[in-house]
C-alpha cells in the first residue's frame, strides 16, 4: 500500500497532480482544499495517500493533512459513497465544516456539494455521527473551537454523560479553562 509520496510537483490539472518521485511519476487525485495549498510546479511536495485497487485500475488519492485523509477514509466506508464523492465532499467542505455539519445534523450544508442529494446527505449525517473527531453538539448549535473544550466534552462522554449534557455544562465554563480544571468544574456542576 502506498501511504505517502514525497517528490517534485511536476503537473497540476485539477483535481489531479503528477508527483515525480525519483523519476517515477505518480498521478494523484486531490481534493480542491489540498490542491489550492500545493506549492508551485517544480517545488518539493509531500502528500499522504490512500490507494484504491480495483479490477480495472489502481488509483491514488492524496491529502496534505492527516485529518483530510482520515475524513476521506471514513467517508468511503459508507455504502454508496465512493472515492469520487468523498473527494467532492472534501472539495466542497473543509474537514472542520464537515465535522460541524455532522455534529449539528445540517443536511442542507451537505446538499450544497455537487453530487450529494437529500437522501445521501441524511445517510452521511447518520453514519458519520461520532466518527469525525471530537464533535460537540451544543444546545446552541455552535461547535466549540478549542482543543481543551473538546477534551473536556470527550472526557464527560467517556464518563457516561450524554453529548447534550456535556455541551450544556460546557457553556457554563470559562472559554479559556484548562482540561483538568474544566473536567473538575463540569463534574461538580453535573452532580
Amino acid at each position: 500500500m502506498i501511504g505517502r509520496l514525497s517528490g517534485t510537483l511536476a503537473e497540476k490539472a485539477p483535481p489531479q497532480v503528477l508527483i515525480d518521485v525519483n523519476g517515477v511519476g505518480y498521478e494523484v487525485d486531490v481534493p480542491m482544499s489540498s490542491f489550492y495549498n500545493l506549492p508551485p510546479l517544480g517545488e518539493r511536495v509531500v502528500l499522504l495517500t490512500h490507494q484504491v485497487v480495483r479490477e480495472d485500475a489502481q488509483l491514488l488519492y492524496g491529502f496534505l493533512t492527516h485529518e483530510e485523509r482520515a475524513a476521506f477514509r471514513q467517508l468511503i466506508r459508507i455504502t454508496g459513497v465512493g472515492p469520487k464523492m468523498a473527494l467532492s465532499l472534501l472539495s466542497g467542505l473543509s474537514v472542520a465544516e464537515l465535522t460541524q455539519a455532522v455534529a449539528q445534523q445540517q443536511a442542507g450544508r451537505l446538499v450544497k456539494v455537487p453530487g450529494i442529494g437529500k437522501k445521501t446527505a441524511e445517510r452521511l449525517l447518520l453514519e458519520l455521527k461520532g466518527k469525525l473527531g471530537p464533535e460537540l453538539a451544543l444546545a446552541g448549535g455552535a461547535a466549540a473551537a478549542s482543543d481543551a473544550q473538546a477534551d473536556i466534552v470527550q472526557a464527560l462522554i467517556a464518563l457516561g454523560y450524554s453529548e447534550k449534557e456535556a455541551g450544556a455544562v460546557l457553556k457554563t465554563l470559562p472559554p479559556d479553562i484548562g482540561v483538568s480544571e474544566g473536567i473538575k468544574a463540569a463534574l461538580k456542576a453535573l452532580s
